[in-house]
């Protein structure tokens, strides 16, 4: 079944609305870039005031277009756009490119007419890709839809981009390294078509082995999630987020909130979904080519093969970044190099081969460590040398590696006279790199892909779904607290207690003789803690203490910390004293919430207490979570080695702070009002004795 967005790529006849005989016009250069393509379906320019442009008939409107056409390119100015539509849909065309900016990238009133065009193109059944954007490319077709200088080899890399800017710069770059395209799609403003259609697009899109997406925000978080989620146990996504350091959490009054960037939801929506993050444009491509492999890395072990003993060391380091070491080569492999190498090469990894090593001696001696069993990869270096041609040597490597399970990656350093190399390797199968860092991380990226994969494959069945509802309890308390701007210890104690997550036994006095009676009733010693909507960090306007050892005590204290809460903190208006039993000591964690825009409750674990910002030691995931990821979470984080038992210490209730997790994560998600919400610090107690959340905060959703 042919897919909806197929038009976009391979079109029986495409349609240049706007197409200019001028050589300086955008619109010539698609048209000219069609010309000089493989493209073998029919090419219609549409303008009025000319008949033939670059030997194509033109027409005067789209209505007068023969048949087939599929797809239309808009090159028209922005005011123009709406009519062009209307007349793309009469004509019967579903698939439409609007190249030309002035739409919402320009202020209100391009917005205004994006949404028009919109609801045009909804009314005729129409798909779009644009405004403001590149266009499309196909290398299997050949179609070439975009004015960008040059066309990319053809390849398996399905990539996508929401700036229009940096597909040029992309087209160039890999253009010059032999690095291969099934396909391009430039975004612009996203209308219609988003990141998310286009990736359900290419999984199953035969050509596209590898999707690599430019990514500067995603449009429906849960969409995203749910489509990659979808792709990844078959082909690698990877994704290059621009913004990472945007500070999207700088208004915030949790810790979670704080600790929690902008990137953070984007994180956790990646590794949820299996995409593999990459940092750099560079990247991007590095590791797409790597991940085009047909061979699949299923252990950490590395063997290094060089002429040069400087760049295998770089590696060797490089190396222990990924999470690979050096292969300890077999008895029989190491007697095998030294049959085939010359005397005074090292036949231990690294595989010295020295500056004189020949094709034949690179071939020998991959051959050697391809088949050692205690070698998962092997990397071969070749620094060029006079009398070495790099290309026999690139030869060699494909010789030996062609038909092999195990991955080989390649690193030829130099500039000129590597190219020819560069190119045949990296059209073979066998990813080439410049510097051995390049290298390295592809490995670690092969690694990433494969550990990924294996952790997928072993996933136990999920467990039952998150309930759909708050229980009534919560409900009532956060709709009582409609109009408030957070919820204090107080009000959240019994939101935990509805969602059995365990606190210490306490109530709210009013006066000193209540206090009094309350730890009479709960038993000494109590703590005492202010209750304010104005103080949430109680620990931090002095509002706690601890170790109240009898009932006087207690009516005493309840005196000293109103009276000192009044006197520091005057505008806020003291609802009365927590009082509490007092807790026996246990680890401190922290759980905690935030409400991402685009992709909903963010769940926050790590060590807690009053520390927990200086140390940062946190990790994220999107909710819900099921036992099994609330444990991955938690494992993520030094606060794990303390709950397992640090240096000979009785394990903590580590089930118990995973329950707690999950349930949270479960309240997070219905509770659509919280934008925050925090437990700090949960008291983790030895194996089977449970937790206990000492002290609680909310954050709740503006109106």
């Amino acid at each position: 079944m042919t897919h909806p967005l197929s038009p976009f790529f391979s079109p029986s006849g495409v349609a240049i609305i706007g197409a200019s005989a001028n050589p300086a016009k955008l619109s010539h250069g698609i048209l000219k870039n069609l010309k000089e393509s493989s493209y073998r379906g029919k090419v219609y320019p549409v303008n009025p005031g000319s008949t033939e442009i670059l030997g194509y008939t033109t027409y005067a409107d789209i209505s007068q277009v023969p048949d087939p056409v599929e797809l239309a390119v808009s090159v028209l100015p922005a005011p123009l756009t709406p009519d062009t539509l209307r007349a793309c849909g009469e004509r019967g065309i579903r698939a439409v490119i609007i190249i030309s900016g002035g739409f919402k990238e320009v202020g209100a009133a391009g917005e205004q007419l994006e949404q028009q065009c919109l609801e045009i193109a909804r009314q005729y059944g129409m798909r779009l890709i644009g405004p403001n954007c590149v266009g499309t490319m196909d290398l299997f077709s050949g179609l070439n839809t975009t004015f960008i200088k040059g066309m990319p080899a053809r390849g398996s890399i399905g990539f996508l981009s929401q700036s229009g800017a940096v597909c040029g710069a992309v087209v160039d770059i890999v253009s010059s390294m032999g690095i291969g395209f099934s396909n391009f799609s430039s975004l612009g403003n996203e209308a219609d078509i988003n990141e998310t259609d286009i990736i359900e697009y290419l999984a199953q899109d035969d050509n596209t082995k590898v999707i690599a997406a430019y990514v500067e925000a995603v449009q429906n978080g849960s969409g995203f999630i749910e489509a990659v989620s979808r792709v990844t146990p078959y082909k690698p996504v990877l994704v290059l987020k621009a913004g990472r350091t945007g500070e999207g959490a700088r208004a915030v009054s949790s810790h979670t909130g704080s600790l929690a960037g902008s990137h953070t939801a984007y994180q956790a929506a990646f590794e949820r979904c299996g995409a593999l993050e990459v940092t750099s444009g560079e990247e991007l491509f590095n590791l797409s080519l790597a991940l085009t492999s047909p061979t699949r890395l299923t252990g950490n072990r590395v063997a290094i093969l060089t002429n040069s003993g400087g760049p295998a060391a770089l590696a060797s380091d490089s190396l222990a970044q990924h999470s690979l070491t050096l292969a300890s080569l077999s008895a029989a492999a190491q007697q095998s190099l030294r049959e085939k190498l010359v005397p005074s090469a090292q036949a231990q990894n690294p595989v010295d081969m020295l500056g004189g090593a020949t094709p034949l001696e690179y071939e020998a001696a991959l051959n050697a460590c391809l088949a050692d069993d205690q070698v998962d990869a092997v990397l071969t270096i070749l620094t060029p040398q006079a009398l070495v041609n790099p290309l026999e040597v690139a030869q060699a490597m494909h010789r030996t590696a062609a038909d092999q399970p195990k991955p080989v990656i390649a690193c030829l350093m130099g500039g000129a006279s590597i190219q020819e190399a560069r190119f045949f390797l990296n059209t073979h199968n066998i990813p080439m790199y410049v510097y051995p860092e390049q290298a390295a991380a592809a490995l670690g990226a092969l690694l990433r892909r494969s550990q990924w994969l294996s952790g997928y494959a072993q996933q136990t069945p999920a467990e039952a779904d998150a309930p759909a509802v708050l229980p009534p309890a919560v409900d009532q308390i956060l709709q009582a607290a409609a109009g408030a701007v957070s919820l204090g210890e107080f009000e959240t104690r019994p939101i935990l207690q509805s969602l059995g997550i365990p606190i210490a036994p306490g109530g709210m006095a009013a006066d000193a003789q209540q206090a009094a009676h309350l730890a009479e009733q709960i038993g000494c010693p109590v703590v005492m803690k202010i209750v304010s909507q104005q103080i949430l960090h109680k620990s931090d306007a002095g509002g706690v203490l601890l170790n109240l050892q009898s009932p006087a005590e207690a009516a005493q204290a309840f005196e000293q910390l109103t009276g000192k809460i009044k006197a520091s903190h005057p505008a806020a208006v003291i609802q009365g004293v927590l009082v509490e039993k007092m807790a026996p000591k246990g680890i401190e964690v922290i759980l905690g919430m935030r409400r991402d825009p685009t992709f909903g409750p963010l769940m926050m674990f790590g060590l807690g207490g009053v520390f927990v910002e200086l140390f940062s030691d946190v990790a994220f995931a999107l909710a819900p979570l099921n036992r099994e990821q609330a444990l991955r979470m938690i494992e993520k984080t030094k606060a794990a080695r303390l709950l397992r038992g640090l240096r000979g210490a009785s394990p903590a209730d580590l089930d118990a702070v995973v329950d707690c997790l999950v349930k949270l994560s479960h309240f997070a998600l219905n509770a659509s009002n919280v934008a925050e919400f925090e437990i700090n610090p949960l008291l983790v107690y030895p194996h089977g004795q449970g937790v206990l959340a000492i002290d609680s905060r909310a954050i709740l959703v503006r109106e």
